[in-house]
């Protein structure tokens, strides 16, 4: 699927500051929570049923909640910084060839890191979505689950944590700084539902998705790059083969249909490289 014909995009070029306040990230992330939680008990309580094994229906929609929490949040606090735009949160469209090399560029990078970090700690524990969220208890709640973890989460995520977080934070503290901290946030927030293990290399995958939006001036290959780990993770999790590629794909195709209409509304300047 095509992000943009490339004769037709123009060359990245400086752009200002951050348009909102550095403080305006940590206080979204915790108001983000802070309401996600407060939503997710009532879901619960709602729900009924044994608290320490709640129904399906109640873990993915908790789940959703706090996606659409991070995303509100974001705009909430972007408001600050005056008129909301797509490009604002990195929406515009970017050269396909140079995403695709370098989102390949970036899995790779990801990818040693994690087998490096797997073998030397010896860890053999296995991502757990499908019991996490109570997918694995009917086809419906696989369903929707395959939707939340690969085409929303990848969307909500991206537009919080690297389209708003860390452009507020690199406005105050730079590049690099703020592409750690966003990694280490985006690691910390995946506490409750993955391996522990496996945190530091969610941590640095965050890290390199910031790294990827910055070399590409857009938050669309982000999206898809977030979709094509997310569509690996939960087709292992489901003891898949061929079907992970078409998952994948499936996957890109949703998101980039959703976002790239809202991308051609805007021309704003993308985010300089350095």
């Amino acid at each position: 699927m095509s992000l943009a014909p490339e004769p037709s995009v123009p060359e990245p070029t400086p752009d200002p500051a951050a348009p909102w306040p550095a403080w305006t990230a940590p206080t979204a992330l915790v108001g983000a929570f802070v309401s996600a939680n407060v939503i997710g008990v009532l879901i619960f309580a709602i729900s009924g049923g044994d608290p320490s094994n709640p129904p399906a229906a109640a873990n993915i929609a908790a789940t959703l909640v706090l996606d659409a929490c991070l995303v509100g949040t974001a705009l909430v606090f972007a408001r600050l910084g005056g008129r909301l735009t797509p490009g604002r949160f990195g929406l515009r469209l970017t050269p396909l060839g140079r995403a695709i090399g370098l989102m390949v560029l970036a899995y790779v990078s990801f990818t040693v890191f994690l087998y490096a970090w797997v073998s030397a700690l010896d860890i053999h524990e296995k991502q757990k979505i499908l019991h996490d969220l109570g997918a694995d208890r009917s086809q419906i709640a696989f369903a929707a689950t395959a939707v939340l973890v690969t085409v929303v989460a990848p969307i909500c995520e991206e537009l919080f944590f690297r389209g708003f977080f860390f452009t507020a934070l690199r406005g105050w503290m730079g590049l690099w700084p703020a592409a750690a901290v966003t990694g280490l946030c985006f690691g910390a927030v995946h506490a409750g539902g993955s391996p522990i293990g496996y945190l530091v290399p969610l941590a640095v995958f965050g890290f390199v998705l910031c790294v990827l939006y910055v070399r590409t001036g857009s938050l669309l290959p982000c999206m898809a790059l977030h979709a094509i780990n997310n569509s690996l993770a939960l087709g292992s999790s489901k003891g898949w083969g061929w079907q992970i590629p078409l998952l994948m794909f499936g996957a890109i195709a949703v998101i980039m249909a959703i976002m790239v209409p809202i991308a051609l509304r805007d021309r704003t300047p993308r985010l300089r490289a350095a």
